[in-house]
């Protein structure tokens, strides 16, 4: 039963609601939800990198080395629209002191997906710049493209083919291809 002090003759309770809820909601602004990263929008990203593995060294005459090296790590993004936090990092690669470094990468996430780059640069020493190249993936990573960068910073060189070491300066871009579309380049420009 109604209470004759509380409600005016002849308002129903239904009237009474709806103007309840149309004054909670005016003056009031609605809070748009977040907007997510289009998939075909740049991700930039920052990173860290840190890698363990063997080198096998090859001495073909003074001062000309070649080698062969096998490195497997952990690997960090920073950046709002990275392409995800963490990676099992994965590369294999061939250099030579006069002919420089090429080399391929497979990036994991914690999902199985993965990433894979080329990597180019000056033979592999401590400072040399090397630049890797998305060339697709799986999942949602499939005909991902982008660039990015960093120089190698050795923490163990040692005689028996042991090496560790760090990257320095990782930086790049990543693009994701749309939904259902995958991409038969890779690499280009921003």
């Amino acid at each position: 039963m109604r209470n004759p002090r509380c409600w005016p003759a002849g308002a129903s309770w239904q009237a009474w609601l709806l103007i309840l809820l149309a004054a909670t909601a005016c003056g009031r602004t609605p809070v748009p939800p977040p907007v997510p990263v289009a998939s075909d929008e740049i991700r930039p990203f920052t990173g860290t990198w840190i890698a363990t593995g063997t080198r096998q060294t090859l001495t073909l005459e003074p001062g000309r080395q070649a080698a062969i090296f096998n490195l497997t790590g952990s690997l960090l993004l920073s950046g709002k629209e990275r392409l995800k936090l963490g990676f099992k990092a994965d590369v294999i690669g061939f250099s030579d002191t006069s002919q420089g470094m090429q080399g391929r990468s497979v990036w994991t996430d914690d999902q199985g997906e993965k990433v894979f780059s080329e990597l180019r640069g000056q033979a592999v020493g401590p400072g040399n710049l090397v630049e890797g190249r998305f060339v697709g993936g799986t999942g949602r990573y499939a005909g991902v493209s982008g660039e990015y960068s960093f120089t190698w910073k050795y923490l163990v060189d040692n005689e028996e083919g042991m090496v560790s070491g760090r990257v320095v300066g990782l930086k790049g871009w990543a693009r994701l291809a749309s939904p259902g579309v995958a991409s038969s380049t890779a690499g280009g420009q921003p």
